[in-house]
């Protein structure tokens, strides 16, 4: 039917409160359907994966509270209010949630890294002295180099190790089958004797 030139099957169409409702709904639910899952899956056992898994997460989550932040007035309009809310605090919960498993992921990592530092280290005897002994790395490679040829396996009656130390220096200042701990152990020592080698017959000069 023809209205002054214009079909009416082409009159703009203004939607009423229930088919906004309906389309707030549904753009909410699709936000939501992006956001859920992340978190339901996000339960991997690798540190980096859940990390990555839970950083989109909280962008998710936070793409619907900005939404809520910028038309607040559904939050107050009686016909969106209780549907609004449900979903902001949804978001609200899993950001909190995300966030959390964000932190044990990245502390995780840190932990992962460590470790890995650490085994690298032992598996170098000359990097762990030094990680060790700073300032006087070039003087305990020396040494370690003269007493055990950098073995932490160097064994001579009583003394054992990186930097040969006897039974009861061991009892004092520890001992480990690994460079770290050794050189660790060494350090306390060469610390505590005054920092001048005197209990070592190897020195470094």
């Amino acid at each position: 039917m023809w209205v002054g030139g214009i079909s009416s099957a082409s009159r703009p169409r203004f939607l009423d409160g229930g088919s906004i409702l309906k389309a707030l709904g549904l753009g909410l639910c699709a936000l939501l359907l992006c956001v859920t899952p992340v978190i339901a899956r996000a339960s991997s056992a690798d540190p980096a994966v859940e990390l990555e898994k839970q950083l989109a997460s909280m962008q998710k989550d936070e793409t619907v509270i900005s939404f809520f932040a910028g038309h607040r007035w559904l939050l107050h309009d009686p016909r969106f209010s209780k549907v609004a809310h449900a979903r902001l605090s949804a978001a609200q919960r899993h950001l909190r949630l995300a966030r959390e498993k964000a932190t044990k992921a990245r502390r995780a990592l840190e932990r992962r890294k460590l470790v890995r530092r650490m085994a690298s280290l032992n598996a170098h005897p000359r990097q762990a002295i030094c990680a060790v002994f700073k300032d006087y790395c070039g003087e305990a490679l020396r040494v370690a180099h003269c007493e055990s040829r950098f073995s932490t396996t160097a064994q001579n009656g009583q003394y054992l190790g990186l930097f040969q130390m006897g039974t009861s220096e061991r009892r004092l200042y520890g001992h480990g089958p690994t460079a770290l701990q050794q050189s660790h152990a060494a350090h306390v020592y060469f610390v505590r004797s005054g920092r001048d080698w005197s209990p070592w017959s190897c020195k470094p000069w």
